[in-house]
């Protein structure tokens, strides 16, 4: 661990937050929650109050203020007042002047505000840890919103994650609990997540790609980029006037019928994750938008989460197996994913535990049954029984239990899981048909070309060898060197055993037979069998004690 002049400011910051929270109520409260033992929330009262964490972790810098935003999407880890607090993180941060933003929107696009818009608002819009938005209005006269990047962030957070990153190795190397959580991986993930997200350029391809895929869906629109006043800092995009899914009126939602708006939000995300394999990573409230004519929008794109085809499939069958409440093959999928050792692992409790928690959740409604909070759940289980699932499982998680609270404010009797199951299947539909395309119906004609091609000569070898009895089976099961040595050495024990038990009985029948050669007044060759016995016995001993590996182990 570095210990440099330049460091010591950043391991002084996070050693006095740890310090004061580390026998903290609050923490103890996390741990009996991560562990399903907590009370109710109204049962607690806590020493430092909900306010002085989020003032704290805002102190701490930016990085941490995005740690701050992740925990506000957590109920299975913090109670509600925690929470309320931690989500005043996104929206209330001291904004930069507009001299900042003049001084870097020029730099970055080299035309002055004045020459790229009509008219652009000084007053920011909106204020994140990340950068601020403001409104503009183009020549053509189209109103957009300008995202400028703050002032030095990119240096803030890497400082700020290199030293969550050496913290959480030391800790995997010292601490069961960081090792079993997978910590190190999870601070990895974090740090090529976030740094993704100070990359504009990057968030206007996300923009890009994610419209262009999901424009099947009529209740949902995601702003476009205009690329001409679009930098690695600065993102200028199409304005669309709403407010947060949260703020909606409860006489607005009686009197519409939101279903449909969430049934095209569930399986727009379905699709991003199953099918397209880039997901917008955030969809907490801040970053999702009603609109007056009851649409939907999508902001905030520059945390996404990637998914490779092959988890993509075995999230779609855990989806569906979760969807069916099947158990027994959501505990198969989830041990086909993870990584473990037979010898630490406890399996038989891992399904033990996962069969009831899909039990628990059967049948509820999005109030009570929220799928992210069970993956959640499914990944501390893993973790308690030395089983580690993937991190993509943690992004998936986070995106589904941000999504579930969306839907619990639309339409709180909605199942989501009906949509899941029926979505998948047409999802699976989808994908069958597309193995009959013909280019891949090309490539497998191309492959059974090659088959039916060498098939002929293979087979022709392979009978002209067992005609000859030169047919030969190489199997790896079972080292036969080691196999015979261990059993030469059973064998030779065996063998020096008996001859030791025939000394002793020799011995004993010579010592009554009174001879002129005698050891201490006994027969010689009685005393000669007995040391020999003893020497070749305590030889043996010796070879088993301190020789024999698995005898120490």
């Amino acid at each position: 661990m570095a210990l440099l002049p330049e460091h010591i400011e950043r391991y002084r910051k996070f050693f006095t937050f740890l310090i004061k929270y580390w026998n903290s109520d609050i923490l103890e409260y996390s741990s009996k929650k991560a562990n399903g033992s907590a009370d109710e929330e109204t049962s607690h009262s806590f020493e430092d109050s909900p306010k002085e964490l989020a003032e704290d972790l805002k102190k701490m810098g930016p990085a941490y203020i995005k740690l701050g935003q992740l925990l506000s999407t957590r109920p299975d880890l913090l109670p509600e007042s925690h929470l309320k607090a931690l989500c005043e993180l996104q929206d209330d941060v001291a904004p930069i002047t507009y001299e900042d933003v003049q001084q870097i929107f020029e730099e970055e696009v080299g035309t002055r505000i004045s020459k790229a818009f009509k008219k652009f608002d000084e007053k920011p819009l909106a204020s994140a840890s990340i950068g601020q938005v403001h409104t503009a209005v183009l020549h053509s006269g189209q109103k957009v919103a300008v995202k400028i990047q703050r002032p030095n962030i990119r240096e803030n957070f890497l400082s700020d994650l290199d030293t969550l990153k050496e913290m959480a190795s030391f800790a995997d190397k010292h601490s069961e609990n960081a090792k079993k959580y997978n910590v190190a991986d999870l601070i990895e993930e974090l740090r090529y997540t976030l740094l993704k997200e100070l990359d504009y350029e990057a968030e206007a391809q996300n923009l890009r790609l994610l419209s262009d895929s999901l424009q099947e869906f009529k209740n949902l629109y995601i702003p476009k980029p205009i690329v001409d006043y679009s930098t690695s800092k600065v993102l200028t995009m199409e304005f669309v006037k709403g407010k947060k899914v949260t703020k909606i009126h409860a006489l607005r939602r009686i009197e519409n019928d939101l279903d449909t708006l969430v049934d095209d939000l569930v399986r727009a995300y379905l699709k991003q994750i199953i099918v397209v394999g880039t997901a917008h990573a955030d969809p907490h409230p801040g970053n999702i938008h009603i609109t007056e004519e009851n649409k939907l929008v999508l902001m905030d794109f520059g945390m996404v989460a990637q998914f490779s085809e092959k988890l993509q499939d075995q999230i779609m069958q855990l989806m569906l197996a979760l969807s069916e409440y099947d158990s027994d093959r959501v505990h198969s999928i989830l041990l086909d994913i993870s990584t473990y050792d037979e010898r630490e692992a406890d399996v038989i409790n891992f399904r033990k535990k996962i069969n009831r928690l899909i039990l628990e959740n059967q049948n509820q409604t999005a109030e009570s049954m929220q799928t992210g909070r069970v993956i959640i759940q499914m990944n501390r289980i893993a973790a308690q029984n030395n089983i580690k699932l993937p991190v993509a499982l943690n992004m998936l998680a986070k995106i589904l239990l941000n999504l579930d609270q969306i839907v619990a404010v639309l339409s709180p009797k909605y199942k989501v899981n009906d949509t899941i199951k029926e979505y998948m299947k047409e999802i699976m539909q989808v994908k069958m048909a597309e193995e009959l395309k013909p280019g891949n119906l090309l490539k497998l004609a191309l492959e059974t070309k090659e088959l039916a091609e060498n098939m002929p000569e293979r087979l022709n070898s392979i009978l002209d060898k067992l005609a000859n009895n030169n047919l030969e089976v190489k199997v790896n099961a079972l080292d036969e060197t080691r196999f015979t040595d261990a059993f030469q050495k059973v064998a030779n024990r065996i063998t020096l055993g008996i001859i030791i038990a025939s000394m002793i009985i020799g011995a004993a029948l010579l010592i009554r037979i009174k001879t002129s050669f005698t050891i201490l007044g006994y027969p010689a060759l009685a005393i000669i069998l007995f040391l020999a016995a003893a020497i070749i016995g305590f030889y043996i001993i010796y070879q088993i004690v301190i020789k024999d590996e698995n005898f120490k182990k």
